[in-house]
């Protein structure tokens, strides 16, 4: 491995300093032919990375882990997790790197991670490699949750090896570098938890609460506070992704962060007509990450870290069950109240409309929605004009209920999208970009970096998906 001028970029290595037993120092493999793909300029300048620099050779090297700066210790991470609901002990980075930490323009501490770069200690078996389709995918997908104000991990830059990647067919190889408030996941407490070391579990505890949940180290239970913490930004998030109808695919154990982030872009898609039991994922045969069952598949994971947690909570077991118990069947109530604030912007209601009026308001037309399969994402955006009284959006008589109320259009413009990343125009992108075309695809970034203004010359990217397309589209996890 050669070494970067110590100049150029400085990453802390915390994570390996404070708990090495969670992870193996390890290195990227080389890449015969690095060439960029696409790089987040404005992400760069806001961790201090000079634009230029990135696009050398040396900064090829730091975006593919092949060259890192003096002092700088990658590590792939060791995490455990629940996988469809099956215990798996051992998973961890099997094809990634924690290159380190940044300290941002805003004075946060930053992972700089790879995905792609070579197999690992963790890989069972797999080629630790990845291929540009997918890792295009999480870019587009993550910056088009940010855009939206969906709290995510960001992609910095996606950069093609020059090593081919076997998969069903010879495909172009690639290495994503990835941008988080932290990596820790439930997956990283069972991991510890799992291996009945309680001073690294009490170690990987306290560096979450520094990290991620501050307050909650001047709180009476520390622990129970970081458990309470945790599930208040999963309830969050998650009923984001249900406002605007965000699937993630693969809600296992060690795809939930601490920080409440999104983390892993896999088998992920927007839907499309609206339907709670939408599967985009070819390996969920089941269900189980359906769109509807997102908010309960949380709650599951929430008990799995709380579980790990019980031996901090209290040294008697059933005081710890019982606490943290009561802490999770909080959860739902915190869920409901972020969703039905959500779905009070999405209709532009005040805040002298009760909650419960919102509730069935919303109950009522998402039935219309399911039963005529409606866009879910152009019908809320075509309301803000039936309350400037410029369209009628169908469904007379809930229109008629709705308007009384007084509903704000620009409130409502302020929430629903105009631009998501749609399913075929993201295929679209793809197949152009693994021939080398990356026109459509800076054209679909272009219009899901702002989501919210209607702008001319940007139509096509806000119309539905044919149904041909719509009725039968699978999503692949890329490994």
């Amino acid at each position: 491995m050669s070494v970067a001028p110590e100049t150029t970029v400085t990453l802390d290595n915390r994570f390996a300093t404070e708990l090495p037993e969670l992870g193996v120092r390890w290195k990227a493999e080389p890449t015969p032919q690095p060439r960029l793909l696409i790089l987040n300029e404005p992400l760069a300048v806001d961790l201090g990375l000079d634009v230029e620099w990135l696009r050398s050779s040396d900064g090829l090297g730091l975006l593919t882990g092949t060259e890192v700066p003096a002092g700088a210790e990658p590590i792939a991470q060791g995490y455990a997790g629940h996988q469809f609901g099956g215990w798996v002990p051992r998973l961890g980075d099997g094809r990634a790197l924690l290159l380190g930490e940044l300290v941002d323009a805003r004075g946060r501490l930053r992972d700089l991670h790879l995905k792609g770069s070579g197999r690992t200690p963790f890989a069972r078996g797999g080629d630790g490699l990845a291929a540009v389709g997918p890792m295009l995918r999480e870019y587009i997908v993550s910056e088009a949750m940010h855009a939206l104000g969906i709290p995510t991990t960001r992609s910095l830059s996606v950069v093609a090896t020059g090593r081919p990647v076997q998969r069903e067919a010879p495909l172009d190889g690639a290495v994503l570098a990835r941008v988080a408030a932290s990596h820790l996941r439930v997956g990283s407490f069972q991991y510890a938890a799992a291996a009945g070391e309680l001073d690294v579990l009490r170690r990987l505890a306290d560096h979450a609460i520094t990290r991620h949940h501050p307050a909650a180290a001047d709180a009476d239970h520390p622990y129970l506070a970081l458990l309470n913490a945790v599930i208040g930004v999963q309830a969050e998030l998650v009923a984001q992704w249900m406002l605007v109808g965000f699937v993630h695919g693969v809600m296992n154990t060690d795809n939930m962060t601490i920080s409440g982030e999104t983390i892993d872009y896999g088998p992920c898609a927007f839907m499309d007509t609206f339907d709670p039991n939408t599967v985009f994922s070819s390996i969920d045969s089941w269900g189980r990450y359906a769109y509807g069952n997102q908010p309960s598949v949380a709650g599951w994971n929430l008990a799995r870290f709380a579980e790990t947690l019980l031996p901090l909570i209290d040294d008697d077991q059933d005081k710890a069950v019982a606490t943290a118990t009561a802490s999770l069947q909080d959860f739902p109530r915190q869920y409901a109240a972020a969703w039905t604030a959500g779905m009070r912007r999405k209709l532009g209601l005040s805040d002298d409309v009760d909650d419960e009026a919102v509730g069935t308001l919303a109950d009522d037309i998402l039935g219309h929605l399911l039963h005529d399969r409606v866009d879910y994402t152009s019908f809320f955006r075509r309301l803000s004009a039936a309350a400037r009284g410029e369209a009628e959006p169908g469904s007379g008589e809930w229109v008629a209920r709705w308007r009384d109320l007084g509903p704000d259009p620009d409130v409502m413009d302020r929430v629903n999208p105009v631009y998501i990343p749609r399913n075929h125009l993201v295929e679209e992108a793809l197949a152009a970009a693994t021939t080398g075309d990356l026109d459509p695809l800076g054209q679909l970034l272009a219009a899901v970096s702002s989501p919210y203004e209607q702008r001319p010359g940007f139509e096509r990217y806000a119309e539905p998906a044919p149904e041909e397309f719509s009725g039968c589209y699978q999503t692949f996890c890329g490994t």
